[in-house]
């Protein structure tokens, strides 16, 4: 099957497949790092701002610059957040455009896995980051800690079993906190962890849950609008079958990301 592995091209769309959840995630990744007030930040891959948001909302920066390779994600954060404090620019996360130790915190969310080589984007991280400063990372659990799209997938491979090979969990080996340290500790950072970032996703009823499916933004979507409308429905209904609401047709998912920190060398 050749079809094309990813779109990013509609910020409104992004928002209501992965820019909500990105929120409470972002929390649970800042509570970790700790960084203190007024540190400049870089993030890698800002998408529509829901990373930088929540470090103006919770960190106190001095300032923090976002880079993302979609124009249309940048023309999006650049109108929602209207800060002083935050900029965005659209360039390569494996060629970012800031000088040699510019930050004092460098991150990315939910993008690591999507670009052609991490080593290069890690290694732009650690190279915009000053001597002693953070770098981390989180990328979803696909095998099986993030619910939303592990359903989706276990649907689709059980209707359709030569697709395999698109399944998130098996294209991306580096969502796990073993490949994540290692490629954080082989890019030279030092004092190199990981976590588990978990939280629980709600959404009102079936439709909230298989509405952003159809909005042809990242992995699960644009396979899914590569059939045709026979296999979309029988991939549809039996999610409909599977995941039972409760009593006030709300559907809970459990959601788990993996994060990875590290330093750059005095």
């Amino acid at each position: 099957m050749s079809v094309e592995r990813e779109s990013w091209g509609s910020g409104d769309a992004y928002e209501r497949w992965m820019g909500r959840w990105s929120r409470p995630l972002a929390r649970l990744f800042l509570e970790w790092l700790a960084v203190p007030a007024q540190r400049e930040w870089a993030d890698v891959g800002c998408g529509t701002g829901a990373l930088v948001q929540a470090i103006l909302d919770q960190c106190a920066p001095g300032r923090v610059a976002g880079a993302d390779r979609s124009a249309a994600y940048v023309e999006d954060a650049t109108r929602r957040i209207a800060d002083p404090r935050a900029s965005f620019v659209e360039a390569d996360a494996q060629q970012l455009p800031w000088p040699d130790a510019s930050f004092d915190a460098v991150v990315s969310g939910l993008v690591l896995n999507f670009v052609p080589s991490a080593q290069r984007m890690a290694a732009e991280m650690a190279r915009v980051a000053r001597p002693g400063a953070v770098v981390a990372a989180y990328v979803w659990d696909y095998s099986g800690g993030m619910k939303m799209v592990r359903s989706f997938w276990d649907a689709a491979i059980e209707l359709r079993g030569g697709d395999t090979a698109m399944d998130q969990a098996e294209r991306f080996p580096i969502c796990r906190p073993d490949a994540l340290e290692s490629l954080f500790v082989e890019t030279g950072l030092e004092d190199v962890a990981s976590r588990p970032l978990d939280f629980t996703m709600v959404f009102r009823d079936f439709d909230d849950y298989w509405l952003p499916f159809l909005g042809r933004q990242g992995s699960a979507p644009t396979y899914l609008a590569s059939l045709d409308e026979k296999d979309q429905g029988r991939i549809r209904e039996l999610l409909r079958d599977r995941l039972r609401p409760a009593a006030d047709g709300s559907i809970a998912l459990p959601a788990r990301a993996w994060a990875v920190r590290g330093r750059r060398g005095l």
